[in-house]
């Protein structure tokens, strides 16, 4: 009887660094899966359309990953340099111009450039800021990104009552693949210090990987608004 405390101290030493272990190896060994997982899939695009007198296979007789990725990084690197141009940019109007007529064609290819152009804007504060609003009830709060001011007929008719709106987007947990878009007041909008990869963490996890917060020195404690009371 007197091994039990020796022996569970050893499973408990055992078990502790296992856990360690596994939060060692496990991001790496997905990140390291993921990684590749992005480069077979670029390659089984772009490798089948690369001639065969430029496919560095043929040449060494093996199989290099990401050799699709690079071809591609570096076709798009050059169109867009084109495109900056006199000749390019004409090049790409008359592309545009064909696809504009295209009934169907034309309104999937509008929304996606219109897409593209908003998230990669250099000065878009798309998803740059996270955000509480109060939802699915009063009292109860839920996270969300800042996708911008209301734009267009639903910011005239939103804003018509005087106050300002703004468009959020509002992920499940914890697979933020879909979600919902809100348009909330500004002023029933908490904006947190978190940066959108903290925000996605803490949506991931639950709730379990909570960004560290250090309040800057002087700086007033946010009060969040009472709940509405019921009518």
């Amino acid at each position: 009887m007197s091994d039990s405390p020796e022996r569970i101290s050893l499973a408990g030493r055992l078990r502790n660094n296992f856990l360690t272990g596994l939060i060692i190896c496990a991001p790496l060994a997905i990140t390291i899966w993921l990684t590749f997982t992005f480069i077979d899939w670029a390659d089984s695009w772009v490798t089948p359309y690369i001639p065969q007198r430029y496919d560095p296979q043929y040449y060494f007789n093996i199989t290099i990953p990401g050799t699709g990725l690079v071809i591609a990084v570096l076709f798009i690197t050059i169109v867009g340099f084109l495109g900056k141009n006199l000749i390019g940019r004409s090049i790409v109007n008359f592309g545009e111009s064909i696809l504009h007529r295209m009934p169907l064609v034309r309104t999937i290819y509008r929304s996606v450039k219109q897409i593209l152009e908003t998230v990669l804007k250099e000065q878009s504060t798309s998803f740059k800021k996270c955000g509480l609003i109060e939802f699915p009830s009063p009292g109860m709060w839920a996270l969300v990104f800042i996708s911008g001011d209301a734009q267009g007929e639903i910011a005239a008719k939103l804003n018509a009552e005087g106050e300002e709106m703004v468009a959020v987007f509002m992920p499940p947990t914890p697979v933020p693949t879909a979600g919902f878009l809100m348009f909330v007041p500004k002023s029933k909008l908490i904006m947190l210090d978190m940066t959108p990869e903290e925000g996605a963490k803490l949506l991931i996890s639950g709730g379990l990987i909570a960004p560290e917060y250090k309040p800057s020195a002087g700086a007033p404690t946010a009060v969040l608004p009472p709940p509405a009371l019921p009518s």
